[in-house]
């Protein structure tokens, strides 16, 4: 039997432990940045490297994928090897591959650096997360320190767009990724001087062929779906890359039901509710990276508008998206979160499409501006009402695993819906007279019209 590795011992005065909470905030806004960042960037990383709005895709899901895929094994090294050592190597990581991002000389460097940033995303985040929870171990004042990381989470999210727009106009596009490197050598060195070295460590298994499968199974479905669409594709290779991701998925559960300490314990897939709020959650979140990847390629591309004033154009879907998040808490007490998700989805779903029917022509306010401003209210209500159903009846047995997984799921389905709806709406293979755009929202609507049809199971008593 293994117990959890006891956290580094933390800062004792109330002034050391804010200190350190700005660190780690400051983390997070990095990592939450650059999840957006590089959307308003795409057009000119395409420009420079030469290449379509399916390879773009990589960009973004690269990231993610790797980042969500190893969320839960950052989480188990932490507890075994120390949190401080697990924060410290993540944040290293981290700044590491971005340096990589700025300088890459071509595609596929980019993307490896990309992996490499969401790599260290997985190792620093549930760290800095346990960290968290024992500088504050009063009930009210943890709360506090959880309201605010989640708002730098939250503003750096949104931020990013506009970051992305203001850096890539009056500097460069390399420069949303060189910018992190004078940040993260602030947080390890403020770490170092404040966190002290772990205590001895408690040595067991982690179970690398379960985090191998999680991270494999979209990179390879996303790899195949690519290569479909090529100009001249390679059938046999991509429908491989396609046979073999699905077969990584279906293996999972395999593993993990005959691992010694899994990631997932078979249990966590018994419980009906959790199960379909999560794969909801992927669906949705799909669809709404989608819908954003779509709308920065439709600002620049279509409408001529400039980096900074595609960044602006998304300010409207910030400010919304806090405000649903003011409101949403309300919403849920009314209606219970399985009606708020669907209203949540029904509205985001109404607000993509919008953007898919927008005429190039039309004024911003009067077309782009109803379909963010629905989306947005749509996403915060909506991810918030599945993240409840996700963590609902947990107990302290089980708690962190459904957090883990529920974030795992909104990650990877993100990435995946990206480069499969946009991967198969920009194929070549659909004809010239086809719209890319109106195809790519078509899947991200289907999509939210299977998830909507779905979630109302959640209220449904089971069958003794």
């Amino acid at each position: 039997m293994s117990f959890p590795t006891p956290g580094p011992r933390v800062p004792e005065t109330a002034r050391s432990r804010w200190l350190t909470l700005t660190l780690l905030a400051l983390l997070q806004f990095l990592i939450a940045v650059d999840v957006t960042v590089v959307n308003i960037a795409l057009p000119a990383i395409g420009d420079e490297f030469d290449v379509d709005a399916r390879h773009l895709t990589w960009v973004v899901t690269g990231y993610t994928v790797v980042g969500g895929g190893l969320l839960m094994v950052g989480g188990r090294i932490a507890d075994l090897f120390g949190r401080r050592r697990t924060l410290l190597a993540g944040a290293a990581l981290f700044g590491v591959a971005s340096l990589g991002a700025g300088l890459a000389p071509a595609l596929p460097l980019l993307v490896l650096a990309r992996f490499g940033q969401g790599a260290g995303e997985a190792l620093a985040l549930p760290a800095a997360m346990s960290i968290l929870a024992l500088l504050f171990p009063e009930a009210r004042e943890r709360s506090r320190a959880l309201s605010v990381w989640a708002a730098v989470a939250s503003c750096g999210l949104v931020l990013g767009f506009l970051l992305s727009g203001l850096i890539t106009e009056l500097l460069h596009w390399r420069w949303i990724f060189l910018v992190n490197l004078p940040l993260v050598v602030v947080v390890v060195c403020g770490c170092l001087v404040l966190l002290r070295p772990d205590g001895p460590v408690t040595r067991t298994p982690v179970d690398l062929p379960g985090a191998a499968l999680l991270v494999t199974a979209p990179l390879l479905l996303i790899f195949g779906v690519i290569r479909f669409g090529d100009q001249d594709p390679d059938l046999l290779l991509a429908g491989a890359a396609v046979v073999a991701g699905l077969l990584c998925a279906a293996a999972f559960p395999l593993v993990e039901r005959r691992a010694a300490h899994p990631l997932v314990p078979l249990s966590f897939f018994r419980h009906r509710d959790r199960v379909l709020a999560n794969g909801a959650t992927a669906l949705f979140s799909a669809a709404l990276s989608t819908s954003f990847f779509l709308l920065t390629l439709h600002l620049q591309e279509q409408r001529g508008l400039s980096p900074i004033a595609a960044g602006a154009a998304f300010l409207p879907l910030a400010v919304t998206l806090i405000g649903a998040t003011v409101v949403v808490p309300g919403i849920i007490a009314r209606l219970g979160f399985t009606w708020t998700a669907v209203l949540g989805m029904a509205t985001a779903g109404l607000g993509i499409g919008v953007l898919a029917l927008v005429p190039d022509t039309s004024a911003l306010v009067v077309s782009v501006l109803p379909g963010t401003v629905l989306v947005a209210f749509g996403m915060g209500v909506g991810l918030v009402a599945l993240q409840n159903a996700a963590l609902h009846g947990v107990t302290d047995a089980d708690a962190g695993i459904a957090s883990g997984v529920q974030r795992c799921a909104d990650q990877l389905g993100g990435a995946s819906g990206v480069a499969l709806y946009v991967g198969v709406g920009f194929s070549p293979l659909l004809g010239p007279g086809t719209d890319p755009f109106l195809v790519s929202y078509g899947f991200a609507l289907v999509g939210i019209v299977l998830v909507i049809a779905t979630v109302p199971v959640l209220s449904r008593p089971r069958s003794r």
